[in-house]
């Protein structure tokens, strides 16, 4: 296992993630992959369904994928997103992270991200009063 955020950088990026979800009834969600081999896209959709992303309801997941030792990230998002949104949706905060990640701001490159990652969310899936938090707010690890 990888250990690439401390503690408070953990906290600060779960703390993005409950706020962003508070205008979205999407799902974010962090990972962090050790020894990752093969295409990024492919093992972000692997690891997105491995985790049990797709199962939401509205299929509104959201992942920011990040394989530290390879200097790569990946932006996903579920089949209910993608059949809403432009192709190139995700361009904005692939962006902004690799502005944040040059650096060396990766805590703060994630948590502006999913700052973006929930208002963009905000238009197609907007919060709900019955809104159920499907998916655990915390980062996983591999």
């Amino acid at each position: 296992m990888i250990k690439f955020f401390n503690k408070e950088e953990e906290e600060r990026i779960i703390q993005a993630i409950q706020s962003a979800e508070l205008n979205t009834s999407g799902e974010i969600r962090v990972h962090i992959e050790a020894d990752a081999e093969g295409d990024i896209l492919d093992l972000a959709a692997k690891t997105f369904h491995r985790l049990g992303m797709h199962e939401t309801k509205a299929r509104n997941g959201v992942m920011i994928f990040l394989a530290p030792e390879r200097k790569e990230f990946a932006i996903i998002g579920d089949q209910g997103i993608n059949e809403v949104v432009s192709e190139n949706f995700w361009d904005t905060e692939r962006d902004l992270m690799q502005a944040q990640f040059r650096t060396g701001q990766f805590c703060e490159g994630i948590c502006l991200a999913i700052q973006q990652v929930g208002a963009k969310l905000k238009h197609f899936f907007p919060y709900q009063s019955d809104d159920e938090n499907e998916l655990p707010d915390d980062i996983s690890y591999n």
